[in-house]
């Protein structure tokens, strides 16, 4: 018998180009939503298509290109926003909201379920482990289901995320990558927050050729 494995679909959506899946378990059509930035009606109908039904919207960060279309999602299928602690504190800070309203993008519902390093997000027999990377935001995630691996705006194909906004540190963001990433499988598919550059690699490729994680 064929094991069964977590089904993964790559969409492009929204205005800032923003990389969002659709995670899904082959064997019970249980699936999470991981960072709708938008076109939230073609990210419903993928799922309708598919006879999906959707438990979980998960937020790599939150960044409001990334969580614009949590609301919307939610409203349509009554699954569950999943946000790091440190980052439902960082922009649950009026300053930092106000810094970003400047995107106009709708802002996102509270998160139902705030999650910590080490935890895992159950999508029917499938799981996703939280690996907390800080440096792009203060509670920036990447979740991983071997071989699988979605990095939000850490970990692109060559290049690695902004640290510039407010809440940013390169160091940090580096270290998590070195430490927490490329110490996976290095046959482990990146799944990025941004096509910048390609819209997949592996661990391996970007521990040899992404000129930002060179020694």
């Amino acid at each position: 018998k064929t094991p069964m494995a977590l089904l993964v679909k790559q969409l492009t959506v929204g205005m800032m180009g923003v990389c969002c899946y659709v995670v899904s378990c082959e064997a019970t059509k249980q699936a999470a939503i991981i960072d709708p930035g938008g076109d939230e009606d073609r990210i419903l109908d993928y799922c309708t298509r598919n006879d999906l039904q959707v438990t979980y919207i998960i937020n790599t960060h939150g960044h409001p290109d990334h969580d614009c279309g949590n609301g919307r999602l939610k409203a349509a299928t009554g699954a569950q926003i999943v946000l790091h602690g440190d980052d439902v504190t960082y922009f649950g800070d009026q300053r930092i909201k106000d810094y970003f309203s400047g995107l106009g993008l709708p802002a996102s519902p509270p998160a139902d379920l705030i999650v910590k390093d080490g935890d895992t997000i159950t999508i029917g027999n499938e799981q996703l482990l939280v690996i907390h990377t800080p440096g792009h935001t203060p509670g920036g995630i990447c979740l991983y289901s071997a071989p699988h691996c979605f990095t939000g705006d850490t970990l692109f194909v060559g290049a690695v995320g902004r640290t510039d906004f407010p809440g940013g540190s390169m160091q940090q963001m580096i270290d998590a990558i070195k430490n927490r990433l490329l110490t996976l499988p290095p046959e482990t598919i990146v799944w990025p927050g941004h096509g910048y550059g390609g819209s997949q690699s592996t661990m391996a490729r970007e521990a040899q050729s992404n000129p930002y994680l060179e020694l």
